[in-house]
């Protein structure tokens, strides 16, 4: 600091003092009474004022104040306890005065009241120091002691702290008084350090201690203390993470006036005076998981009202929060990459852009302009959200696209059309047909012709073959062979709530749907046919540790093992040799199924996938539905994001396991092309080793390779182990290219699905 130079006049020469003229005795005396009255005056006004300040219920009661329990925020903590955030308009954690770092203590008393343990409650000292300065012409200012800082924050509407006048300030010496009256100082000074407003939304010094360094109040050295007592005076001004130079400043008021009360010697001063501003890089994890946060707070405020946001509850939660970043960087660092032109051209406005020419705007609430996304991974055994993802900017737009928005799952839904194909009874070697067809849908309407993406047909395939392949006729044929309200009830059984009629184009995701519901509905092919409902909270405990809500983890079983097995493993083609073969079975080295899904136009892009242990399901598009780009499809833009999250997660944890073969199935191999058991004759890249359930096996040779010339087979054997129950599969050679997996414009025409929409639910 520049030392202040102090300029100093000549003098002038001297000169002879005039001689006053002399005050006659009378005078004096006048003025003598003069002043008498005035004071006289002040006193009769100042009692009466006193008398007053309180009447009738002008001042608040302290019935129960010693009781007294300040707001306390509830804290957010992850699976692993790591805290999160903190729910509750004030940022508070009450810590008794003896547990206390004595040099905070010190250092507030030094700042705030030095004659505290003197005074009841008034320190008359002061007063007559800030009269003196209302009379310099100055303002109201400096009388206050830690008593009465405390009456004006415990009871701020009854003495109307925002008034600057003479007359709340008697109301506030008066409300002191009283409570100096029926309480110690110590529980008088416990209540002020638990209740001053520290900024940044914390309120006490624990909760300020934690914000800033990092660390209890228990733990503070005294440059730290020194810094938080340094705040009350302004707290916006002092904050250290907004003004480091004006807080270590007011620091080293604070520290000076502890060496001037004896507490500190002239060494240890300029030595704490050094220490640097040392503030935790994170004191929390607020600003991530925020989608998540606010999902759990409506849950949370259903059950615990107004409470959750001041009786201080502790919510451990299902959160893993390395996957939670894992999740944010991966998803957003694919949508910049398709924003940028990876993928091709990208027609739309980018979020950067978007947000240049917002400037300080507030958002557009549901709806944006720019490309969305959302992640969401579940537990597959017991449904716990370990990481949510509702949309890029929860500043800018709270609508949380995970849980509230209604979108359309294209190609995601068509395992669930095969589920209810197993369960009827058709094998995976079943032969459906890909070849053009029309058909009155709806009664009254149009005839309806669906497309393939490709605008191709293949001809007759087998059932295993349309879904990895997903092909969108031979599923709807399939979906109208099996029943289209058996369809139905399958979604329902998976947990769709949605407006989901029985019509041939929900077959192929003309319905809405809840993201975070469809991708719940995947944990029933990844956990042997138990769908897994997803849960956020895994417990809520008051203030004192007691736990007041532990929900259980729900399951309901969807399927029986033995065909939820047969699907899963249908699954297991589209990453080994279907439409994600690229994007995620090239990209990871762990067993994994999933779907790729596309909706009409390229409006939605979706990959659900799973593990043995985990589901993870990602959706891009805009809230306001409309073509991503040119090629836009599940397996191009959202299964990379799926495979690079994924791989991040399984750094950190063991590697997932096989999906475990159920007893009961039998094998035997069969030609994929044609569904029948393989003769000699088939070729080596059409051969494959097919599962089934017991009395829906092939009974009949391949036609296409001389079928008719074996005649009727024997028992169904696993020509690899000879075994009728546990063959080794024997992975597929030379796999076709990808196909990608998409429903064509016009595709829904005709049908009359139920409309695309963004609609918060």
């Amino acid at each position: 600091m520049i030392p202040r130079m102090v300029f100093r006049p000549r003098r002038a020469p001297s000169l002879p003092r005039p001689k006053l003229p002399r005050i006659p005795a009378a005078a004096w005396r006048w003025l003598a009474l003069g002043l008498a009255g005035i004071v006289i005056f002040g006193a009769v006004t100042l009692a009466a004022a006193w008398g007053f300040a309180c009447a009738g219920d002008a001042c608040p009661s302290l019935d129960g104040l010693g009781e007294y329990d300040p707001e306390q925020a509830s804290k957010v903590y992850a699976a692993d306890g790591r805290l999160v955030t903190d729910l509750g308009l004030e940022r508070r954690t009450v810590v008794p005065l003896k547990e206390m770092s004595p040099a905070v203590v010190e250092a507030f008393l030094a700042t705030e009241d030095k004659r505290f343990y003197e005074h009841d409650g008034i320190d008359w000292v002061r007063v007559v120091g800030a009269a003196k300065g209302i009379a310099l012409g100055g303002r109201l200012a400096g009388a206050s002691t830690i008593t009465m800082q405390l009456a004006g924050n415990l009871f701020p509407e009854e003495i109307n702290r925002r008034e600057r006048s003479v007359r709340r300030k008697i109301r506030e010496a008066k409300v002191a008084t009283r409570i100096e009256a029926r309480y110690p100082k110590d529980k008088i000074l416990e209540l002020y350090l638990n209740q001053i407003d520290l900024g940044n939304r914390a309120f006490g010094v624990e909760a300020a201690a934690q914000r800033y360094f990092g660390k209890s109040v228990r733990e503070l050295n005294v440059a730290e203390a020194a810094t938080l007592a340094g705040m009350p005076q302004a707290p916006s001004r002092y904050n250290p993470r907004r003004n480091p130079t004006l807080a270590v400043q007011r620091r080293n008021v604070v520290l000076t006036l502890l060496r001037d009360n004896g507490l500190l010697t002239r060494d240890e001063l300029e030595r704490w005076k050094g220490y640097p501003l040392r503030l935790s890089s994170r004191s929390d994890y607020s600003g991530h998981a925020e989608y998540f946060v606010e999902y759990l707070r409506q849950q949370l405020e259903a059950r615990f009202g107004t409470g959750l946001y001041r009786r201080g509850l502790r919510i451990y939660t299902t959160l893993d929060l390395d996957m939670q970043l894992a999740a944010e960087r991966a998803l957003e660092t694919q949508l910049q990459a398709i924003e940028g032109g990876k993928y091709g051209k990208f027609p739309h406005r980018t979020y950067a852009e978007v947000q240049d020419r917002r400037a300080d705007d507030e958002g557009e609430g549901a709806r944006t302009p720019y490309l969305q996304g959302l992640l969401v991974t579940m537990d597959a055994r017991t449904g716990h959200v370990r990481a949510l993802v509702g949309g890029r900017d929860f500043t800018d737009s709270k609508f949380n696209r995970a849980t509230q928005a209604l979108r359309q799952p294209g190609s995601t839904f068509k395992p669930l059309v095969v589920a209810a194909a197993v369960e009827a009874g058709f094998p995976m070697s079943r032969i459906v047909v890909d070849d053009s067809f029309a058909f009155e849908a709806v009664p009254g309407e149009p005839l309806w012709e669906p497309k393939n993406y490709d605008l191709k047909y293949l001809g007759p395939m087998t059932m295993r073959r349309a879904l990895f392949e997903s092909r969108n006729i031979p599923l709807i044929r399939l979906g109208i062979e099996v029943g289209m309200d058996n369809v139905v009830a399958m979604a329902r059984r998976c947990g769709l709530s949605g407006d989901i009629k029985p019509f041939p184009s929900i077959a192929i995701g003309a319905a809405d749907v809840i993201p975070l519901e469809m991708i719940s509905c995947f944990t029933t092919f990844a956990s042997d046919g138990e769908r897994a409902l997803p849960q956020v909270v895994l417990r809520v405990e008051d203030a004192a540790g007691r736990i007041l809500w532990q929900p259980q983890p729900r399951r309901e079983r969807v399927m029986e093992p033995a065909p939820a097995w047969l699907v899963t493993d249908a699954l297991r083609d589209v990453v080994r040799r279907g439409t994600a073969a690229g994007a995620v079975g090239a990209q990871t080295g762990f067993p994994s199924g999933g779907k790729t899904g596309t909706t009409n136009d390229g409006f939605d892009v979706w990959y659900i996938g799973f593990t043995r242990d985990l589901v993870t399901g990602i959706w891009m598009g805009f809230d306001q539905p409309q073509k991503i780009m040119a090629n836009a499809q599940g397996g191009r833009l959202a299964a990379p994001a799926w495979a690079a999250y994924m791989r991040e997660v399984y750094e950190r944890r063991p590697p997932p396991g096989e999906f475990p073969r159920p007893e009961g199935l039998v094998a035997a191999e069969i030609d994929d092309r044609t569904g029948g058991l393989a003769t000699p004759l088939c070729p080596k890249e059409v051969r494959f080793i097919e599962s089934y359930l017991p009395g829906t096996e092939p009974t009949e040779y391949c036609p296409a390779h001389g079928g008719q010339m074996f005649g009727a087979p024997g028992p169904v054997q696993s020509p690899l182990t000879g075994s009728t129950e546990v063959p080794t599969l024997r992975p597929p050679t030379a796999p076709p290219v990808p196909a990608p997996d998409r429903t064509p414009a016009g595709v829904m025409g005709g049908v009359g699905p139920p409309p695309r929409s963004n609609r918060p639910r």
